[in-house]
């Protein structure tokens, strides 16, 4: 199973690596299977098995027993990796909240720097996602940049539409993550071949109509078919924010797979990016379901 994340789809934390058999028990170097003829298709198996600490207790059929961690990721590689993350990403939107106006004079200069800022993340965002290791200047460097364009963006919100609006979204998306976690720790939420299939139908379908609904706006004016406003927009930002949960629920799979496979430690960075992307997704639905929802009054 590939994730949602493109970072995670370079790597295959999965355990269904060229989607040949879902839920594979881990193998240390398996031989590919159902692999002929296809040129697209990768070795079934442990990915990391040409990592001598993901050989160590890693025994045939069985996730790794033994606790042999020295230079594989842990949970706590994660946590303190996508910590950090989102600690510089709070930090730079703080201060681009404190040091960018949005008032009438300055908001033009405010929101012009935000956005120059979203482009720089976005492009640093998509030179991680296609890199084979982690970089962590640039999955640092991206959530510098996505913190200022946060910032601005949640400012000019904050002020000029829904006061409060931004701490909603933050408590909305902190929600989510817990909810999420719980469902999948409990087993209520089961990420298989299925699962995966169709969330990932229903965001490209999403992202599409997103696309033909900014090309009308750029073309015709406006909100373009209202996908992003009055009622078209609030269900819309409603399938954003389930989209998202999906998404923290293939996260979380990619990250248990990862530790069970006996990843390197270094891919924690990956797994840090990959949640943090997710969770701009989930907060950036949340504030612009919240400002729909307050200029409908």
């Amino acid at each position: 199973m590939r994730s949602s994340n493109p970072v995670f789809s370079r790597r295959g934390f999965s355990r269904d690596n060229g989607y040949a058999g879902f839920n594979t028990a881990p193998q240390a170097g398996g031989a590919a299977v159902g692999t002929q003829g296809s040129p697209y298709a990768q070795p079934q198996g442990n990915p990391y098995a040409t990592n001598p600490y993901a050989q160590q207790g890693l025994q045939q059929g069985a996730p790794p027993q033994t606790p042999v961690t020295t230079g594989r990721m842990t949970i706590d590689d994660v946590v303190l990796r996508t910590g950090t993350t989102l600690g510089i990403l709070i930090v730079t939107a703080a201060l681009a909240w404190a040091l960018l106006p949005v008032d009438d004079a300055n908001i033009g200069r405010s929101y012009g720097i935000g956005i120059g800022a979203a482009v720089i993340g976005m492009v640093l965002a998509l030179v991680q996602s296609f890199k084979r290791t982690a970089t962590p200047a640039l999955i640092v460097s991206y959530a510098a940049f996505e913190g200022v364009f946060l910032g601005v963006v949640s400012s000019i919100v904050d002020n000029r539409i829904a006061s409060g609006a931004a701490m909603q979204a933050v408590i909305g998306t902190l929600a989510v993550f817990a909810a999420v976690l719980v469902a999948y720790k409990a087993g209520w939420i089961r990420v298989n071949r299925r699962f995966y299939g169709f969330v990932m139908a229903a965001a490209l379908g999403f992202l599409l109509l997103m696309v033909v609904n900014l090309l009308f706006a750029a073309f015709g004016g406006g909100d373009g078919l209202g996908f992003r406003s009055g009622g078209l927009g609030i269900l819309f930002g409603i399938i954003g924010v389930l989209l998202g949960a999906c998404f923290l629920a293939l996260d979380f799979k990619q990250v248990e797979d990862g530790i069970a496979y006996g990843a390197p430690r270094e891919e924690a960075w990956l797994a840090a990016f990959g949640l943090t992307l997710t969770l701009v997704w989930i907060y950036m639905e949340f504030l612009r379901l919240i400002a729909i929802l307050n200029s409908s009054d």
